[in-house]
């Protein structure tokens, strides 16, 4: 349950200001399909955070057992640090606009976080739990508890996030869980 819980509340929070909650603004103003969007969101997501769970659990399989709380660990203290780091606005690929809303929004968000924090950080959960399956649900979840709302308020609620304590609170959770991490293999004493 807690690979769930993390999961969500960590993509969640992270989610907040970050390029895909643009990226939800921009497509629901271009095609005004509010459920073909938040679908295409859903599959894309559950796609490529399956696949990023999926790595994190087989590298932690690789690693030493002696090393993992120490890299995991180190790994979620990179990621909140990182996510201190404003996202940078980038131009979308006109060309898929032309298909469908469901199916512009399942390949521009897949591509949006091929790279970006929230794939990394399913990595890392992955590898720090054993519930792979629960850290794909809540990844998944977060994805869509950050944007749905972004897709349904629109520009109103965008103005309003305050995104610098929303990037401060995801840089807190991150780091917690890696000082956890690491003081639960033993190179902390607490």
């Amino acid at each position: 349950m807690d690979a769930l819980i993390y999961s969500t509340l960590g993509v969640a929070i992270a989610e907040i200001g970050d390029k895909t909650q643009l990226l939800s603004l921009f497509l629901v103003s271009r095609f005004h399909q509010r459920t073909a969007i938040i679908l295409g969101i859903l599959v894309a997501t559950l796609l490529n955070h399956a696949l990023s769970a999926w790595l994190g659990a087989w590298i932690s399989d690789l690693i030493p057992s002696h090393w993992q709380g120490w890299l995991i660990g180190g790994s979620f203290i990179l990621i909140a640090l990182w996510l201190l780091i404003p996202d940078k606005e980038e131009e979308e690929d006109s060309g898929i606009l032309r298909y469908s809303a469901f199916t512009a929004t399942t390949v521009l968000f897949f591509l949006a976080e091929i790279g970006d924090k929230t794939q990394v950080a399913t990595v890392v959960l992955a590898a720090r739990f054993d519930e792979t399956v629960m850290v794909i649900l809540g990844t998944t979840l977060g994805m869509l508890a950050a944007n749905i709302p972004v897709i349904i308020a629109g520009r109103w609620l965008m103005d309003r996030l305050p995104l610098n304590k929303a990037r401060i609170a995801a840089f807190v959770l991150f780091m917690v869980l890696g000082i956890i991490t690491i003081a639960g293999s033993g190179w902390i004493k607490l």
